[in-house]
């Protein structure tokens, strides 16, 4: 059994028109109200707006600093952390020297020009250099000259 044969309008449509054809008093009265009432339901919904004030988020403050620290205790505190930064930027350009060397000696044994390679970056890294500080120069004598 076929998907539309079990569910197709026609034999619907042809017995609703057969009912509505048939003189009764009472069909245009029941027609009339029958559409009325979901046209004016959508009428009174589409006119209702209702407009919601966000919630304003609840903020909690975590401190993990010490209430009436000194100046100095800052600036001790700024300096350890600061030295941390370092040792840990270190460390990483440690790792970053150790993964290029291997990349290095992985382009020599498979015969790779890495050296070619090494100066073409270190040549557009100067160029890329002396065309941002031309710019900076270019538009520091641009704001001079400005009112």
């Amino acid at each position: 059994m076929s998907f539309l044969s079990r569910f197709n309008p026609a034999p619907a449509l042809k017995d609703f028109w057969q009912e509505f054809r048939r003189p009764t008093e009472h069909r245009w009265p029941i027609l009339a109200v029958s559409v009325m009432v979901p046209v004016g339901l959508l009428f009174i919904l589409a006119q209702q707006r209702t407009y919601i004030e966000p919630v304003p988020p609840e903020v909690t403050y975590i401190s993990t600093f010490a209430e009436g620290r000194t100046d100095a205790e800052i600036i001790a505190s700024n300096i350890e952390n600061q030295r941390i930064q370092d040792e840990r930027a270190a460390e990483q350009e440690r790792i970053n020297d150790e993964v290029r060397n291997l990349y290095r000696e992985l382009g020599r044994a498979t015969g790779v020009d890495v050296d070619a390679i090494d100066e073409r970056l270190a040549r557009e890294a100067a160029e890329e250099e002396a065309r941002q500080q031309t710019e900076t120069e270019n538009a520091a004598s641009d704001s001079g000259t400005q009112p």
